[in-house]
């Protein structure tokens, strides 16, 4: 698994400003625009997530023994946050860093490992690649560029998504029915499984990253 870190990053402050996006029984979606160069309190993550961050920055963690760990990311990175101890955080880049905070609510189930025929990493992997993969989510990120189609493909798992870039498309499902679906960057959705074909509609290229959950 790549992008395993050893401790829990903090978003959550007296110096964030906190938007629950979603809130069921499988997850919990946050997103926290975090100050620079503010402190938050001693805290801990119960849970294993999921980070997004949708601007380049930098971190330093303190622990209560006295060590320090520094993260870095670029903008619009996806890293896997394992639940952990004690600590306090610190944006130490100079702007501020909004962050969508994927809080897994349930373990991994093994029966939901398997793929469809149509999983899009394998039937389409000009736009489609894995970040990472664990027992509990696979993060895959989609480019999909101007005016570009994707294949008719499969999202067998509820999956969060965050969309990197504004959207403009026209996706087709199986069963031939047509939207066109609309986001803007640094938006985020809930959605079922679907299967479907997509166009972008834009003469941008388009982004985003989902996180399959595997229960």
């Amino acid at each position: 698994m790549r992008q395993l870190l050893s401790i829990s990053f903090c978003a959550v402050s007296a110096f964030a400003q906190n938007t629950t996006v979603v809130d069921n029984d499988q997850v919990k979606v946050l997103k926290v625009t975090q100050s620079p160069h503010k402190k938050t309190s001693l805290h801990q993550h119960s849970v294993n997530r999921v980070m997004i961050y949708m601007q380049p920055g930098k971190q330093v963690f303190e622990f209560p023994d006295g060590k320090k760990s520094v993260l870095t990311w670029t903008a619009g990175e996806a890293k896997w946050s394992p639940a952990a101890g004690m600590h306090i955080a610190e944006i130490t880049s100079d702007s501020p860093v909004t962050i969508v905070e994927v809080e897994l609510k349930k373990p991994g189930n093994p029966a939901k490992a398997a793929k469809p025929a149509l999983d899009p990493v394998k039937i389409d992997s000009k736009h489609y690649k894995v970040e990472f993969e664990n027992d509990q989510v696979r993060v895959i990120r989609a480019k999909i560029g101007p005016k570009e189609i994707a294949p008719m493909h499969e999202h067998a798992l509820n999956r969060i998504v965050t969309y990197i870039t504004d959207q403009d498309f026209r996706v087709t499902g199986a069963d031939g029915k047509v939207e066109t679906p609309k986001h803007k960057a640094g938006d985020v959705s809930f959605s079922p499984p679907a299967k479907h074909k997509e166009e972008n509609l834009s003469d941008k290229p388009f982004e985003v990253l989902v996180v399959e959950l595997k229960y």
